[in-house]
């Protein structure tokens, strides 16, 4: 009932070709606004020169409180780019006629693979197997058989959590707006599109600052315990 408002599916109603064309357009949307941000850079920034800076100040600024300015800066380009892929899917969603990529396990559970292979890497790099590791087994040795089982699972258990929270959320959001839509095909639902929009917007900041708890708790294992 959902591809009723999906144009791609005009050409194709395969719901892996509709799915793969609205990432297609993410990424169109992306790669056009980061180009005109930054092709004519600026001591006085212009419309989206000054969009973007306030953008990646404002995660820097946030990230710093949590993950300490070091940490924010270094691991910036990973954590922007997922944050500004999962804002832009969401709100690609809000409009009628399109469909969120990341309403889709597939999208989802890959971003979330990407973020826990990619933190366990760096703590490994930043302290080295032997450490890395040791600190699953807990602050005292007598407690490791306590504490890997739990260490592991809540380790494992990221990846759904991060995969299906943004799935599920953008998901209901999607059904919310087709109930909408149908309800009052007619008559513009301004209240709901703002909820939605705000809703899409939450989503990715949640997904950045987990990306960024998730590093920090990794390179810093010295002050988990």
């Amino acid at each position: 009932m959902s591809k009723i408002f999906i144009f791609t599916s005009l050409i194709s109603d395969n719901h892996t070709w509709i799915v793969l064309s609205q990432i297609l357009i993410v990424a169109i949307i992306i790669l056009v606004v980061a180009k005109i941000a930054v092709s004519s850079l600026q001591l006085v920034p212009g419309n989206t020169q000054n969009v973007f800076e306030m953008f990646l100040e404002g995660i820097i600024g946030i990230a710093s409180d949590i993950a300490g300015e070091e940490v924010a800066r270094k691991y910036l380009p990973l954590a922007a780019t997922i944050a500004l892929f999962v804002f832009v899917s969401n709100m690609i969603g809000v409009i009628p006629g399109f469909e969120a990529p990341t309403s889709n396990i597939n999208i989802t559970l890959p971003i979330a693979l990407i973020v826990f292979l990619y933190y366990n890497f760096e703590g490994i790099r930043v302290n080295g197997v032997l450490k890395y590791f040791k600190h699953f087994l807990g602050p005292k040795l007598l407690l490791a058989p306590l504490m890997l089982p739990i260490e592991i699972t809540s380790h494992f258990s990221r990846i759904i959590s991060l995969s299906f929270r943004l799935f599920g959320n953008v998901k209901g959001d999607d059904l919310f707006l087709m109930v909408i839509l149908l309800l009052a095909p007619w008559v513009l639902p301004i209240l709901p599109f703002f909820i939605l929009v705000f809703f899409g917007a939450l989503q990715a900041f949640i997904f950045m600052i987990l990306t960024y708890v998730y590093l920090a708790g990794a390179v810093h294992i010295s002050n988990d315990h």
